[in-house]
């Protein structure tokens, strides 16, 4: 399924490079890179979906070496970081340093969180980046159908210009339909309601900037690291996902769902 102003993932892909930060300590489940799905920690099958992009290297950012040795049987790639890093963002500006990377080279955030991300989609955001050139940073995001994804706090909303570039990011429901949202909407009566898709590609000279900065008033109310970038006046690029994007593992439902969704053997 590819949305309206979807890339079409055929055309020549950049060379990037992707980066998997994975990061032991969990709030609502620790240990959550290595809970186990279909026989395997999530970790793997995040850098699994990560290989079959046509990124040029995969590397494992992690703080912990629990996490380092449970890749090794994989012949994965693994750095280890700094265990003080404030944001994902933060610790992929290390790994970039640390590879040396030209601050024009293309980087991919893909969460460690997400064993069920098209490589499709890994794609898609390189490309988006590498076709714009006067931005930072590239994004996804998807249509939101449902009310209850709208009001719910843990769905990001973005809106952005003609353009594809973005103008906000929220944890409200944004934009505020003043007419219908007088009373609770039952149903929505337009697609202009997008979901975030938490896959970043990154100019790699962008990174070394960021990390720099102190954390942003805007950032700090939302807690959407993001928002850092816009608030400094950089470019983000938001493309509509050319496939839809499976949620990730946040809680211990999440955790089920994906285990059960893996344990077909069409998945």
């Amino acid at each position: 399924m590819a949305f309206p102003d979807g890339a079409v993932i055929d055309m020549v892909v950049p060379e990037f490079t992707v980066v998997v930060p994975a990061r032991y300590g969990s709030t609502r489940l620790p240990g959550k890179p290595l809970l186990e799905i279909a026989g395997e920690p999530m970790i793997a099958h995040v850098w699994r979906r990560a290989c079959q992009s046509h990124a040029s290297r995969v590397v494992v950012a992690t703080d912990d070496s629990r996490i380092g040795d449970a890749m090794l049987p994989y012949g994965a790639e693994v750095i280890m970081t700094r265990d003080d890093h404030p944001s994902g963002t933060d610790r992929l500006a290390e790994v970039a340093d640390r590879l040396g990377l030209a601050s024009d080279a293309l980087v991919v955030n893909v969460q460690g969180d997400e064993p069920l991300i098209p490589p499709a989609l890994i794609d898609q955001v390189a490309l988006r980046l590498a076709e714009d050139p006067d931005a930072s940073i590239a994004t996804l995001a998807e249509p939101i159908s449902d009310v209850a994804s709208l009001f719910n706090p843990n769905v990001v909303k973005v809106v952005r210009t003609l353009q594809g570039r973005a103008l906000y990011f929220s944890r409200a429901p944004i934009p505020w339909d003043r007419e219908h949202f007088k009373a609770p909407p039952t149903l929505l009566a337009t697609d202009a309601w997008l979901r975030h898709i938490g896959l970043y590609a990154y100019r790699a000279g962008f990174l070394a900037a960021y990390r720099d900065w102190p954390a942003a008033s805007l950032e700090q109310l939302e807690q959407l690291e993001q928002l850092r970038a816009l608030q400094h006046g950089h470019v983000i690029q938001v493309a509509l996902a050319c496939e839809l994007n499976p949620a990730g593992v946040d809680t211990a439902e999440d955790l089920a769902r994906v285990r059960a969704l893996l344990a077909q053997p069409s998945v």
